[in-house]
């Protein structure tokens, strides 16, 4: 689906967090289109209180905690015309929702040759760093990726995620949204234009550098933006790349970047196998091997369940101090 992208003047910037820019962005969709709705759990809850105060019952579904059930029933929606919102809350309910995601959503345009649309967006909270134990801590992402007829996006600014949360209610395939809690307080400028919308599968370059490429994902960034600004005051340049699309990757951005620097860090939440990380490492050897000056280097969490004690839950994820030294031990 070819969508306009459109710069805003810098007088049409408005300062909000990362989960205000999300709200916005509902609300404004939900007043351009009439076949836009909102479903979910806990809706408000979880961020969603002005989307209850400001829409009535037919715009927004309050469903029973039943995951699997409602994310058939927005499927349905979607093939019948709608363009629904669906709100699964935490990550982890992703496990109980992945059956009709699966096995419906993404396989229906394929399996009619494109005579039926799913026009879907799941949204979800990644969990973690707040001792919610090991059934809510989940950042789940990684087994979606292996499922064709998705597109997966995990924006980590304001910005980005109006602009994105917006093409994906606007796309006719499905979309899962990856939300990083750590990143909701997060402020930033963003566009007031209605129709700010930031392209899926085109990634950003948030720091240009010459040194070494570090590409960071969902709430890592936040850590790797404060190690750049470490490592540049001790002369070493970073280049730092967020993904924003997990699903279509654009490649392109971080290969061409790999081959300016010859180095690459990789940074992100997610247990280190079969992640994200895995899928950039692979394509860099296959593809970009002649332009790497040592090891790629991945920094994920262990293969281990999430504990519940914040001591050893604090272990688990990646730091600034690992970033950094991960850095400098490819210079």
């Amino acid at each position: 689906m070819s969508l306009a992208i459109n710069k805003p003047r810098p007088d049409t910037m408005v300062q909000m967090t990362f989960l205000d820019a999300l709200v916005q962005a509902q609300i404004e969709e939900l007043e351009r289109d009439e076949r836009v709705i909102v479903m979910g759990e806990d809706i408000a809850v979880y961020g969603g209180g002005k989307l209850v105060s400001r829409f009535d019952e037919r715009r927004i579904w309050s469903m029973p905690i039943s995951e699997t059930s409602f994310t058939g029933v927005g499927i349905g929606a979607a093939m019948t015309g709608l363009r629904p919102i669906v709100d699964l809350s935490i990550a982890s309910f992703m496990y109980l929702a992945s059956d009709p995601i699966i096995n419906q959503a993404s396989k229906l345009r394929y399996m009619t040759g494109g005579q039926v649309k799913v026009p879907v967006v799941f949204r979800c909270c990644m969990y973690y760093g707040s001792s919610l134990a090991a059934q809510h801590s989940d950042r789940p992402y990684p087994q979606f990726l292996n499922v064709p007829g998705l597109k997966i996006i995990s924006p980590t600014s304001p910005a980005d995620i109006k602009g994105l949360l917006k093409s994906a209610v606007r796309d006719d395939d499905p979309v899962l949204i990856f939300e990083d809690t750590k990143l909701w307080p997060v402020k930033g400028e963003v566009p007031t234009d209605p129709d700010h919308l930031v392209p899926i599968g085109k990634a950003e370059i948030k720091r240009a550098g010459s040194d070494v490429t570090v590409v960071a994902i969902g709430g890592a960034m936040r850590l790797a933006m404060d190690a750049a600004k470490d490592l540049a005051e001790e002369g070493i340049s970073i280049e730092l790349i967020d993904p924003r699309t997990l699903k279509p990757l654009d490649m392109d951005t971080i290969m061409a970047s790999v081959a300016k620097t010859g180095r690459l860090v990789l940074v992100e939440n997610a247990h280190r196998v079969a992640n994200l990380s895995s899928e950039i490492a692979a394509l860099i050897a296959e593809e970009g091997f002649e332009s790497l000056k040592k090891p790629i280097r991945r920094l994920c969490a262990p293969d281990v369940h999430v504990p519940f004690s914040p001591a050893l839950e604090q272990l688990v994820f990646p730091g600034k101090a690992q970033i950094v030294s991960a850095v400098k031990g490819l210079m």
